[in-house]
C-alpha cells in the first residue's frame, strides 16, 4: 500500500505493507514528534521515498543512501 504524506510543505510516497494498517499511525506520530528535531527536519528535504517494514521506517535520499528510523 502506497501513501503520499505531507511533511512540513513537501510531498513524499510511503510504502506501507498492506495487513499493518497500525503502522501508518505509528509514523504518523513518529513524525509529529520530529517535528521540532532540526536535523531530521534538514534531512527531509533530500529524501525521495520512505518505506515502512514492521518497526523501522527507511528512508531513502536522492542519492541512494538511506536513513533508518524506529518508528514505534
Amino acid at each position: 500500500m502506497m501513501k503520499i504524506i505531507t511533511f512540513k510543505n513537501r510531498s513524499v510516497p510511503v510504502y506501507f505493507p498492506s495487513e499493518q494498517t497500525t503502522l501508518v499511525e505509528q509514523f504518523n506520530h513518529k513524525l509529529l514528534e520530529m517535528e521540532f528535531n532540526f536535523d531530521f527536519r534538514k534531512k527531509w528535504k533530500r529524501i525521495s521515498k520512505v518505506e515502512v517494514v514492521r518497526d523501522v521506517a527507511i528512508f531513502q535520499y536522492n542519492d541512494g543512501t538511506k536513513l533508518y528510523l524506529e518508528v514505534s
